[in-house]
């Protein structure tokens, strides 16, 4: 796997596999189960497919109860368990580990109970997050998150990554918009979150659960709240110069008060790559193009508009479009939607990365991007969640060329290093997974994780759940001081106690 470091298989799991196998069909029947090598090649790997494993063996369970079994038995057995929903996470969170059953969600796909009354929905795991969109929209409502993924990405896998979106700036990432949860931890225990009520009570561990990549639970049941869809939106479509006028624009426009719907840029590569596969008639000779979404009550809508063309106007702005009609706020948004495979057409492949930054740092984060560019010598296209200073570079390269994915990573490790300078974090959305985790002490020292690590040991005192990722190392509870006496025996009775 490229030399990506990852936990030693075990072997005492490896010579039991045929043993586990058999012991998961008991649990999971029929088809459920899938060990054949070729067959288990579909989940090798997730979105970020530089790296590439084979699990020793893929589970599909259908119910509640067969995913607590099959926890408590992994458990019982010290065997790894990794959970994956649609597999479209960018960050490697859902990497098969070699010695360790992959718990595939995608079965738990239907919605259970649609409430307008109280505008929730509740859907399992592996329901996309825009089918949850298609099952309400003929009463008028949505669910805000968007990712781009939204197509094919389960709601589920949006809990585990805390997924944003285009309307993310204005209507919240999934963390505002989930309710509730029914989540089974490592040793079976089915265990409720929130509910259809605003608040829940007591400490926020939905909070916790939200964002924590598999580390910590596995989800099986998803509250989620919907939103009524606004009056009117219209979308303005703005060119500028140089990209440093776009992210002043940016700057602005937040600094007035004023709040889009969504807020999204792309600089020069993107626009062309994106006009090319969708010909919506973006303008080619920008250097960066911005669109703004305003929603709300018309007379709302139509102010605020002239407020952000005046903005526009200010910082330099050489085209403004507003759209006139909905067919035409959706041909802005259809390049921007499309700008990830749009840009793969330009590229034998590419890397798409993710940070975030303070709004105010976006010139300045720019131009380092470029001159990383110059350093490196890889292109690189930008587009990204301009209203939260969510940036996702996408660094052009040839795989097939010795060295240029090492060389993509360095440049994708520079520009996070980058973010964390300005005041920014590693990710907004993607995750940490096995991505971003050994960099995670640009930004945390020691105690920090450390204690970060105490909450990982409270839900799974024996590292069962997800291992290898968002952490720079491997840890055991026992190091922390943390000892769960079970009977009268400790989780790892062979680490001397001081």
């Amino acid at each position: 796997m490229s030399g990506l470091l990852m936990p030693k298989p075990d072997d005492a799991t490896m010579r039991r596999r045929d043993e586990i196998v058999a012991d998961m069909r008991i649990i999971v029947p029929g088809e459920g189960v899938v060990d054949a090598a070729n067959s288990m090649r579909a989940f090798e790997s997730d979105g970020l497919t530089a790296y590439r494993q084979l699990p020793l063996v893929v589970v599909l369970p259908e119910t509640v109860a067969q995913v607590s079994r099959v926890l408590k038995y992994c458990n019982d057995r010290n065997i790894r368990v990794v959970p994956r929903g649609s597999g479209t996470s960018l960050s490697g969170g859902a990497l098969p580990l070699e010695d360790a059953v992959l718990l595939v969600m995608s079965r738990f796909n239907r919605i259970l109970e649609i409430d307008f009354t109280n505008r929730i929905v509740v859907a399992q795991p592996g329901v996309t997050n825009l089918g949850i969109t298609t099952a309400v929209e003929q009463e008028g409502f949505y669910y805000a998150p968007d990712p781009s993924s939204q197509i094919a990405c389960s709601i589920g896998g949006n809990v585990a990554e805390n997924s944003g979106g285009v309307h993310c700036l204005k209507y919240g990432l999934t963390a505002n918009n989930v309710l509730g949860i029914e989540m089974v931890l490592m040793n079976g225990e089915v265990v409720r979150l929130g509910g259809k009520h605003l608040d829940a009570e007591g400490y926020d561990l939905l909070g916790v659960m939200t964002g924590s990549e598999g580390l910590l639970g596995v989800v099986t049941e998803v509250t989620v709240r919907i939103l009524k869809k606004p009056e009117t939106a219209r979308a303005l479509l703005i060119g500028f110069p140089t990209s440093e006028q776009g992210g002043q624009c940016v700057a602005d426009i937040i600094g007035a008060g004023i709040i889009p719907g969504g807020m999204e840029m792309m600089d020069r590569p993107a626009i062309h790559a994106a006009e090319d596969f969708v010909h919506v008639g973006y303008p080619l000779d920008v250097e960066a193009l911005l669109i703004v979404e305003l929603d709300g009550p018309g007379v709302e809508v139509d102010h605020l508009i002239g407020l952000v063309e005046a903005i526009a106007h200010k910082n330099g702005s050489t085209t403004c479009r507003v759209s006139q009609s909905e067919q035409e706020r959706l041909s802005f948004w259809a390049g921007r939607k499309a700008a990830f495979p749009a840009v793969g057409r330009i590229s034998p492949d590419y890397y798409c990365m993710d940070g975030t930054i303070p709004r105010k740092e976006l010139p300045r984060v720019l131009h380092g991007m470029r001159e990383l560019s110059e350093k490196y010598g890889l292109g690189v296209a930008n587009v990204f969640h301009a209203g939260d200073g969510n940036l996702h570079p996408l660094i052009l390269y040839d795989a097939n060329v010795p060295g240029e994915l090492d060389k993509a990573e360095s440049f994708g490790a520079d520009i996070l290093r980058l973010c964390v300078k300005v005041g920014g974090v590693l990710t907004g959305e993607h995750g940490v997974g096995v991505e971003k985790r050994d960099l995670m002490p640009e930004m945390f020292n020691q105690i920090d994780l450390d204690q970060q690590m105490r909450v990982k040991c409270a839900f799974d005192p024996n590292h069962l759940l997800n291992p290898g990722k968002v952490f720079p190392q491997l840890r055991r509870c026992a190091e922390l001081g943390r000892m769960h006496v079970h009977r009268g025996q400790t989780a790892f009775p062979d680490i001397p106690r001081f």
